[in-house]
């Protein structure tokens, strides 16, 4: 499976630095085909980078949506407006369930919003540290993905990141090991559910992801790339990444 390398800038990146960023890694990036890379920037920049990504071999993802189509819904954005700018969402972020507190509902009914128009969700799961401590990460994850995807019958264009929460924007990954282990359980739950399907789904790992560690994270069998935070932001470490992604065979 060809690796994913997902970068999500979160609330970071004006219009113009969107594209200042763009410009410095279209040449390198367009070298290497043997890793698929998605940019998730902020919704003020999908337009502009949309139009710059014509010719290229990066796409676009958007970072959230809401799952109405359109209506009386101030700030929201939804995925009709959204297929025309990119073919990627992240849905269910951790940042999302606790800051905004999404519940499991509200990102299955996202789910089936973009995947009824066409596009790819990113579905973000993971565990808190406590869980983790607990020994609970099993159920979390589980239970996560579980409503998340209820009454969702093709998966076929899913992707699924692990993000243990202990791990994003603290400098502190998860092992690949730890990481490997957790795919293991992720893909046995998905096909506990959908059968051999679960065969073809990306796995990504997320969290404190960059160009040193991340080699080792794509090594592992169940792990078929990453999410990006604050690696992303700079486009040389960025490049990096993405290169040292490239499976050796």
């Amino acid at each position: 499976m060809k690796p994913l390398i997902i970068a999500n800038w979160k609330m970071n990146k004006s219009v113009n630095e969107s594209l200042s960023f763009f410009n410095q890694i279209i040449d390198p990036l367009s070298k290497i085909n043997s890793v698929t890379t998605v940019i998730c920037p902020p919704f003020t920049s999908l337009s502009e980078l949309n139009k710059s990504i014509a010719g290229t071999n990066i796409k676009l993802g958007a970072q959230n949506i809401y799952f109405e189509n359109n209506g009386a819904y101030t700030g929201e954005i939804s995925t009709s407006m959204l297929k025309e700018l990119c073919s990627y969402v992240i849905v269910g972020h951790s940042e999302r369930r606790t800051l905004f507190n999404e519940s499991d509902l509200e990102i299955n009914m996202k789910l089936k919003a973009v995947i009824n128009e066409g596009l790819t969700p990113i579905l973000c799961i993971g565990e808190s540290i406590e869980s983790r401590t607990n020994g609970n990460a099993n159920q979390v994850i589980g239970e996560q993905i579980t409503k998340g995807l209820e009454k969702i019958a093709s998966i076929n264009n899913l992707v699924i990141a692990y993000e243990p929460i202990w791990a994003i924007g603290t400098g502190k990954s998860a092992s690949s090991e730890i990481a490997q282990e957790m795919s293991v359980i992720i893909r046995s739950k998905i096909h506990e559910l959908y059968g051999v399907m679960s065969e073809k789904i990306p796995i990504l790992y997320g969290g404190s992801v960059n160009s040193e560690n991340i080699k080792d994270f794509v090594s592992k069998d169940d792990i078929n790339g990453a999410l990006v935070g604050s690696a992303s932001l700079d486009p040389k470490s960025f490049i990096s990444i993405v290169s040292e992604s490239q499976i050796q065979t």
